[in-house]
Formats: C-alpha cells, structure tokens, sequence
C-alpha cells in the first residue's frame, strides 16, 4: 500500500500541473478577449490560476478531515512563493519590479498575512474569518485592475516617468499563442477537472505516507503538497524570467500568495460554513515564519526596486533551513536541538542584520540620488531663468 500511496502522490501531482497549465491558459485568454492588460492577467489571472491547484488540494483536504493538511498547504506554499521560487529566480536573474507591485501590491500581501495570523488566533479560520479574507482578495483586485489602467494611462502621455519601461512581449507569460474563446472554454472546464481529481489523489496518497511514517498532515502539508501545489508558479516565473519579464515574475509570486490567503483559505470556510480548524504549531511558528517572509522582501523589493542574486541566494538558504527543521522535528532527530540552537542564536541574527544594514545602506543611495536630481533640475532652472538676460544686448 505504500508503494500505492507514493504513485498517488506522483500521479496527483502531474494532473495538478497539467490541469493548472490548463487553466492558466483557458484563463489568460479568457481576459485577453476582454481587454485586460497584461500586467494585470500576470497578477491576478495568472496567479489565480496557478493557486487553483492549492484550492483543489485545500477543499479536498477539508473534505478528507484533514484540516492540517489545508492549512499546511496555504502556509507552505506561501513560504515556498517567496523564499525558494521567488529567491531561485533572483539567482538566474536580479529581479527588477515595478512601483505598482512595490508601493501596492507586496504591503497587501504584508496586511494578508498579518491579517491572516489575527483570525487564526482563536485556533479556525471561521465563516466571518473567510469572508474577511475573501473581501480582502476582492479589494485588491478591484484596485489592482483600476491602478493598472491609471498607470498604462499616464505611461501613454509620460513614458518616461516610468522606472521599468514595458517590454515589446505582449501576452501573459504563460502562454506562447492565442487561442480562441471555445478552445479557451475547454481548457477552463478540462484545467478544474484535472484539478479536482489530481488533488484528491494527491490528499489521500499524503495522508496515508504520514500516517505510515508517522509525520502529521500539516509537516505534509508544509513540505511536500506546499512544493507539489507551486510548481505552477515556478513554472511561471521560470518562464517570466527566461524572456527577461522579471516584474511579472515578481508579480505572479505576490499575487499567488494574496490568492492563496484570500480564496484557498477565505472561501472554504465560507463554504463549508463550520471553518476550518488551525493547528496550533502553524500559529505558533509557520504562520509567523510565513508572514516574516513577506515583511522581508519589503526592504529588498524598496531598496533600488530590484532583488539582487544575494538577496535570492539567502532567500534559498533560508528555505532549505526552514525544510531542514521541518525534518528534523517530525522525525524527532537527535540533531534538531543543536540545529536549532545555530539557527536562533548565531544564523537569523546575522541574517536580520544583513537585511537591516543594506536596506539602510540602499534607503541612503536612493535619498543622495533625489538629491542630486533635485539640484540638477534646481541649476537648469537657474540656467533657463537667466538665459533671456543674457540674450539681450
């Protein structure tokens, strides 16, 4: 029954990806035909799409009684987004963002979390808890799709105002052709049936391996569904960054995890009406971990609007640490104390200290650049004011 149990975690994880490739695409095209600008489908189609493959293994969970698993799988996937996905595409590339991700959409992702970590203290993510997060989804892409019309707007009479000019691509990232609006229909209905069966044997096979090996559903869920379920959005920040679109990888990633909060987690509480039960080590530490995660690409993301390959290198390190914890403490290891002991005492220190100094160094460079440019445009503005005195005879 094992060998069982791991062939549906395998099978379940490759219907998920076709069907999330599926939807993804049926998706894109779907608000091509209605006119919504590429920016947009990358943060809220596409990243709605690649979170459906969370929602499947999420209500399917719910339904199995396995409610740690669920919100394992939210919680993990977000870490997993931003440390490793996010932290792999900066070392292939320095990821460049743009003002609106930076100014807008990575603070809500921050308030999410946060507001994700206040409802869960009672220990269930609730109805009212669910239609408050759900709400919070809705908001935000509400406001995204009107800044992103303001925004193409203004960069229509001022392009040069824009710090990351737009690319000559057009398109979502995820997909290489249009396709036609029945076509685009079937890759809908096909993409959730993939999903919705893919995750089914995806619960049933983790459930089972945790229970043989002893391990809960929420390490499961933490570790091997959270990588399983985002494998969509490395997908497509893979492909962002390939063709050099490195603020819609940015994009895909913040996006997704707003979703993940938002609709994975806000509408099966709504709709199983009873909430969903939340595991008090998440509260205790993976909820906190995850909402630390977000916070830190804040100053990266600010300083310069730009991750460096550093930044995405010690993003990676710190995931394979977190993983590496995860391991050790489901399995009870002798070394889990010492591990621990390195990474509270002598590791995150260093690491928080890091971020602190070259944010403060590059929140520095930024004020002496406005300087320089101030007084730049102070002195051509004397220039052109005494340009007509020296015209006159």
């Amino acid at each position: 029954m094992q060998l069982l149990d791991i062939v549906f975690v395998i099978a379940g994880l490759a219907l998920l990806i076709v069907g999330g490739e599926l939807l993804v695409r049926g998706a894109s095209a779907l608000a091509q035909k209605v006119g919504i600008s590429p920016l947009v489908v990358g943060l809220i189609v596409v990243s709605a799409a690649t979170s459906a493959p969370e929602l499947a293994v999420t209500v399917g969970a719910v339904i199995s009684g396995e409610p740690g698993l669920a919100v394992g799988n939210v919680v993990g996937s977000n870490i997993v987004n931003i440390l490793f996905i996010l932290g792999l595409s900066a070392v292939l590339v320095p990821l460049v963002v743009k003002r609106q991700l930076v100014r807008f959409d990575i603070p809500v992702m921050v308030g999410m979390s946060v507001l994700l970590l206040l409802v869960s203290l009672d220990g269930q993510v609730s109805l009212v808890d669910g239609a408050l997060l759900l709400a919070g989804l809705v908001l935000h892409s509400v406001l995204s799709v009107m800044i992103g019309r303001r925004d193409a707007s203004l960069a229509a009479r001022r392009p040069a105002d824009f710090t990351i000019p737009s690319t000559p691509s057009t398109g979502p990232i995820a997909i290489p052709r249009p396709v036609r609006l029945p076509l685009a229909f079937m890759f809908l209905v096909g993409g959730v049936g993939l999903l919705v069966f893919g995750a089914q044997l995806l619960v049933d096979g983790a459930v089972n391996i945790a229970t043989g090996f002893g391990v809960s559903s929420l390490v499961v869920g933490l570790t091997v569904v959270a990588i399983g379920t985002s494998l969509p959005e490395l997908a497509a920040s893979l492909a962002a960054v390939r063709r050099k679109e490195t603020d819609i990888a940015v994009g895909n990633i913040v996006g997704s995890n707003i979703f993940n909060i938002g609709m994975v987690l806000g509408m099966p509480a709504m709709i199983f009406g009873q909430g969903i039960p939340v595991p008090a080590p998440a509260i205790a530490l993976d909820m906190p971990l995850m909402l630390a995660a977000a916070v830190a690409l804040v100053p990266i993301a600010f300083t310069g609007f730009i991750v460096a390959r550093w930044e995405g290198g010690l993003f990676v390190v710190l995931y394979v640490a977190y993983a590496t914890y995860l391991v050790l403490a489901a399995t009870a290891h002798s070394a889990l104390q010492g591990f621990t002991d390195v990474m509270l005492i002598f590791v995150l220190p260093l690491v928080g200290i890091t971020l602190i100094v070259f944010a403060v160094f590059e929140l520095g460079l930024l004020h002496g650049r406005r300087l320089a440019r101030a007084e730049a445009a102070r002195a051509e503005a004397a220039r052109d004011a005494a340009a007509p005195d020296t015209a006159k005879p």
